[in-house]
């Protein structure tokens, strides 16, 4: 439950800032709730956030598991793992019918954090993919075994609407998008929440928007300004009050290859990350 509205408090668009409590512990774990992390525009902050929501969650008391479901496997990396030294990773999940998910995740330094790793390997697996039947259906397959382990698994996409990003939707309860605060960022938004309800109609009728969360905003610039109130003005309360203000401190975890919460966990970056944990938890879209 969302606590009483502060007075005096306001959001980036100047609604009333609801105080967002810390989310109780829970007694047991499981079934995980699967939240998307997308975008088919690269560069908004989908794997830092994929990464320091999943780390603040923990911090909560939550079990989380990462998906790495992007080629290039940066969430990897941020959390420590290097993608070219990885011998199996999810794309072999997904191609091999004896494929153990058990023994491909791997604990991260953070406590209550897993990863399903990803590397190159994956790109293949949009070709490989198109022949399979229940071909949209793949991750949501591999991904059952687990879900019981798990509070949260967040699966972090490539900057893409194609076969990986839909297997993504697919196996999803909730979508979560990244939005930079620039104006070409602004243009795709309407193009993939066509594709959300696609999926919706003719895959997956539980998927939800959970919300669009603002990142890389500078509260000094008119252009930042402007492109947040546009995106309240189209979408509303599915405009997250949290905003992740933008600075360099996310890319120096990204290279210390740790979540701002670990990393500077004083930081605005890290405490504007717990606020969206307690944010989604508050709204039920978290456990």
């Amino acid at each position: 439950m969302v606590s009483q509205v502060s007075t005096e408090e306001r959001d980036a668009v100047g609604r009333p800032l609801p105080v967002f409590p810390e989310p109780a512990p829970l007694s047991s774990h499981g079934p995980a709730r699967v939240i998307a992390m997308c975008n088919q525009k690269g560069g908004v902050g989908k794997t830092t956030t994929t990464i320091n929501l999943a780390a603040a969650l923990a911090e909560y008391g939550r079990r989380v598991l990462v998906v790495d479901f992007d080629p290039q496997g940066a969430a990897s990396v941020g959390l420590g793992v290097s993608p070219h030294e990885l011998d199996r990773t999810v794309y072999n999940l997904l191609m091999e019918r004896d494929a153990s998910i058990h023994e491909l995740i791997r604990e991260t330094p953070v406590p209550g954090l897993d990863l399903l790793p990803a590397n190159i390997d994956l790109s293949a697996a949009e070709v490989q993919l198109v022949g399979e039947v229940a071909r949209e259906s793949v991750l949501s397959r591999v991904l059952r075994p687990v879900l019981d382990d798990y509070d949260v698994i967040f699966v972090d996409c490539q900057p893409s609407l194609g076969l990986l990003t839909v297997n993504a939707l697919t196996a999803a309860h909730g979508v979560l998008i990244p939005l930079a605060c620039e104006f070409f960022a602004l243009r795709g938004v309407a193009l993939l929440v066509e594709t959300i309800e696609k999926v919706r109609d003719r895959l997956n009728p539980r998927l939800h928007v959970d919300g669009i969360l603002a990142t890389m905003y500078d509260p000094r610039t008119l252009h930042a300004r402007e492109v947040i109130h546009r995106v309240n003005e189209a979408f509303g309360d599915t405009l997250l009050h949290t905003v992740i203000g933008r600075t360099v401190k996310f890319p120096d975890a990204t290279v210390a290859a740790e979540p701002i919460t670990t990393y500077a966990p004083a930081h605005a970056g890290a405490i504007a990350y717990r606020q969206l944990a307690r944010e989604l938890v508050a709204r039920g879209d978290a456990a």
